[in-house]
């Protein structure tokens, strides 16, 4: 139950969302809109920010936005000012992309790059931005979205988990700066989700089977993420780590670190090899995860 006194932030939000063209960013703008909210849907694919927007059961407009190129995060935020007549009050960095199938030393410094450029640097452009707007008007939110795989660690996922531990950081580090100023923080950190991501990134063959099965059998809906997250968002938590399994990682590893890292490091060892090196597919910039 929500306090009567306790504003539900993400009702009726002016809200800018990046990755909205798929997966959570999508349902994240979809669930703002039934929430009575206006949406700026942001994306590297222009068509498929447009596409959230006809879907949306309110205002919107669609962006294209590289969240990897500081200059055009910038222009989302004057953008997003301009539609809105003022500041947004709920910001969602979303956009990312997927990587895995390599250990450290084999990735190659421009996986890295491509990587952290969109996972980590994205959602530092994003708040880098928008903070200062927040904190002037002095009311707002912002949600950053992480993953499992930032407190995971799983092997071959150095990129992608590196990521997402200071999507992590950073948001701990805000939500600490932000304390007592009206802007509130939330770090979603979700396993697995039946997105695209898995398809879209630069991730081997055998772990894009892997990663796909394991979302048919456990992964949650988007839209079952995003409705969470924003509820989590209104009662002005943190954390959000919405599956059973992420809460045992999370457990486990506080819990035992010694034993976690050498029991991923031996399932890791007993789970089937990759196949001899092939091409990778190459996604230019940040999808929706």
């Amino acid at each position: 139950m929500f306090s009567r006194s306790r504003p539900r932030l993400t009702h009726g939000a002016d809200a800018v969302v990046t990755g909205a063209g798929s997966g959570i960013g999508r349902a994240f703008a979809l669930e703002i809109a039934r929430r009575g909210g206006r949406v700026v849907c942001a994306d590297i694919s222009l068509e498929r920010a447009e596409e959230t927007v006809r879907m949306l059961d309110g205002p919107g407009f669609a962006v294209q936005c590289d969240v990897a190129v500081q200059s055009q995060v910038e222009d989302l935020a004057l953008f997003a000012e301009l539609e809105f007549g003022g500041a947004p009050t709920l910001v969602i960095n979303n956009a990312g992309v997927g990587i895995g199938g390599k250990p450290v030393g084999d990735i190659g410094f421009e996986d890295w790059n491509w990587a952290l450029g969109i996972n980590l640097w994205g959602v530092v452009h994003g708040c880098e931005t928008f903070v200062p707007l927040l904190r002037t008007a002095g009311r707002g939110g912002i949600i950053n979205v992480a993953s499992a795989a930032g407190f995971a660690a799983a092997p071959t996922m150095g990129p992608y988990n590196v990521g997402k531990a200071g999507v992590m950081s950073l948001s701990e580090t805000l939500a600490a700066e932000l304390s007592g100023s009206g802007v509130h923080v939330t770090v979603l950190c979700p396993t697995f989700v039946k997105t695209n991501v898995a398809v879209d990134g630069r991730i081997t063959e055998r772990s894009t089977e892997l990663a796909q099965k394991l979302m048919r059998w456990t992964g949650f809906s988007p839209e079952r993420i995003a409705v969470t997250t924003l509820d989590a968002h209104d009662r002005n938590r943190l954390y959000v780590v919405p599956q059973l399994d992420a809460k045992a990682i999370w457990l486990t590893k506080r819990l035992l670190p010694t034993l976690y890292t050498r029991g991923a490091g031996l399932l890791d060892r007993l789970l089937p090899g990759e196949p001899a090196p092939q091409s990778l597919p190459t996604v230019s910039a940040s999808t929706g995860v």
